[in-house]
Protein backbone atom coordinates (compact mmCIF):
# COMPACT_ATOMS: atom_id res chain seq x y z
CA UNK A 1 0.00 0.00 0.00
CA UNK A 2 1.23 3.49 -0.84
CA UNK A 3 2.20 5.38 2.29
CA UNK A 4 3.38 8.94 2.69
CA UNK A 5 3.38 11.30 5.62
CA UNK A 6 1.59 13.96 3.61
CA UNK A 7 0.11 12.49 0.46
CA UNK A 8 -0.63 15.93 -0.97
CA UNK A 9 3.08 16.66 -1.28
CA UNK A 10 3.21 14.10 -4.10
CA UNK A 11 0.73 15.96 -6.32
CA UNK A 12 2.39 17.06 -9.56
CA UNK A 13 5.21 14.51 -9.23
CA UNK A 14 6.05 12.11 -12.06
CA UNK A 15 4.27 8.77 -12.18
CA UNK A 16 6.38 6.00 -13.68
CA UNK A 17 5.64 2.39 -14.52
CA UNK A 18 7.39 -0.66 -13.12
CA UNK A 19 10.22 -0.20 -15.66
CA UNK A 20 10.73 3.48 -14.82
CA UNK A 21 9.02 4.81 -17.98
CA UNK A 22 7.15 8.05 -17.30
CA UNK A 23 3.39 7.77 -17.65
CA UNK A 24 2.45 11.31 -16.64
CA UNK A 25 2.02 13.53 -13.58
CA UNK A 26 0.12 12.76 -10.39
CA UNK A 27 -3.06 14.84 -10.43
CA UNK A 28 -5.04 13.41 -7.51
CA UNK A 29 -5.43 10.54 -5.08
CA UNK A 30 -8.54 8.41 -4.71
CA UNK A 31 -9.12 6.59 -1.42
CA UNK A 32 -11.12 3.44 -0.85
CA UNK A 33 -14.29 4.55 0.97
CA UNK A 34 -14.34 1.33 3.01
CA UNK A 35 -10.78 1.51 4.38
CA UNK A 36 -10.10 5.24 3.85
CA UNK A 37 -6.70 4.23 2.44
CA UNK A 38 -5.17 5.52 -0.82
CA UNK A 39 -6.26 3.13 -3.54
CA UNK A 40 -5.96 4.75 -7.00
CA UNK A 41 -4.29 7.76 -8.57
CA UNK A 42 -5.42 9.97 -11.41
CA UNK A 43 -2.53 10.64 -13.78
CA UNK A 44 -2.39 13.52 -16.27
CA UNK A 45 -1.39 12.18 -19.68
CA UNK A 46 -1.62 13.21 -23.31
CA UNK A 47 -0.49 16.08 -25.48
CA UNK A 48 -0.33 19.58 -23.98
CA UNK A 49 -3.49 20.61 -25.81
CA UNK A 50 -5.33 17.34 -25.13
CA UNK A 51 -4.63 16.33 -21.54
CA UNK A 52 -6.78 13.72 -19.87
CA UNK A 53 -6.76 11.85 -16.58
CA UNK A 54 -6.28 8.08 -16.45
CA UNK A 55 -6.65 5.96 -13.35
CA UNK A 56 -4.09 3.53 -11.92
CA UNK A 57 -4.09 1.36 -8.77
CA UNK A 58 -1.64 2.03 -5.97
CA UNK A 59 -1.14 -1.66 -5.19
CA UNK A 60 2.55 -2.13 -4.29
CA UNK A 61 3.39 1.45 -5.37
CA UNK A 62 6.64 2.94 -4.14
CA UNK A 63 7.94 6.47 -3.91
CA UNK A 64 11.34 7.78 -4.89
CA UNK A 65 12.92 11.20 -5.19
CA UNK A 66 10.43 13.10 -7.34
CA UNK A 67 8.40 10.14 -8.58
CA UNK A 68 5.73 7.59 -7.73
CA UNK A 69 6.35 4.14 -9.20
CA UNK A 70 3.30 1.99 -9.86
CA UNK A 71 3.43 -1.71 -10.68
CA UNK A 72 1.57 -1.56 -14.00
CA UNK A 73 2.93 -1.13 -17.53
CA UNK A 74 2.72 2.30 -19.16
CA UNK A 75 0.67 0.93 -22.07
CA UNK A 76 -1.94 -0.59 -19.73
CA UNK A 77 -2.26 2.61 -17.71
CA UNK A 78 -2.51 4.85 -20.77
CA UNK A 79 -5.37 2.69 -22.09
CA UNK A 80 -7.26 2.84 -18.77
CA UNK A 81 -10.64 4.55 -18.44
CA UNK A 82 -10.13 8.31 -18.51
CA UNK A 83 -11.91 11.60 -17.89
CA UNK A 84 -11.27 15.18 -18.95
CA UNK A 85 -8.91 17.10 -16.68
CA UNK A 86 -11.89 19.04 -15.31
CA UNK A 87 -14.14 15.97 -15.28
CA UNK A 88 -15.34 13.67 -12.54
CA UNK A 89 -15.25 9.90 -12.25
CA UNK A 90 -18.94 9.02 -12.11
CA UNK A 91 -20.33 6.22 -10.02
CA UNK A 92 -21.47 4.51 -13.24
CA UNK A 93 -17.90 4.45 -14.64
CA UNK A 94 -16.21 3.45 -11.41
CA UNK A 95 -16.51 -0.34 -12.00
CA UNK A 96 -14.78 -0.02 -15.39
CA UNK A 97 -11.65 1.33 -13.69
CA UNK A 98 -11.40 -1.79 -11.52
CA UNK A 99 -12.24 -4.11 -14.42
CA UNK A 100 -9.48 -2.61 -16.57
CA UNK A 101 -6.91 -3.90 -14.04
CA UNK A 102 -8.74 -7.19 -13.35
CA UNK A 103 -9.54 -6.05 -9.81
CA UNK A 104 -12.76 -7.01 -8.06
CA UNK A 105 -15.30 -4.24 -7.53
CA UNK A 106 -17.95 -4.02 -4.87
CA UNK A 107 -20.07 -0.95 -4.26
CA UNK A 108 -21.12 -0.19 -0.71
CA UNK A 109 -24.12 -1.95 0.81
CA UNK A 110 -26.36 0.96 -0.16
CA UNK A 111 -24.75 1.41 -3.59
CA UNK A 112 -22.37 4.14 -2.41
CA UNK A 113 -19.13 4.88 -4.22
CA UNK A 114 -16.03 2.81 -3.73
CA UNK A 115 -13.58 5.64 -4.57
CA UNK A 116 -13.44 9.17 -3.20
CA UNK A 117 -11.11 11.90 -4.46
CA UNK A 118 -8.78 13.49 -1.92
Amino acid sequence: MFKAENIREWLGQAVVDRNGDKIGSLESIYVDTVSDQPSFVAVTTGLPTRHRLVFAPLTDATVGPGYLKIQYAKKLVRSAPSIDTDGELTVEREPSVFEHYDLSYEAGARGERRLARR
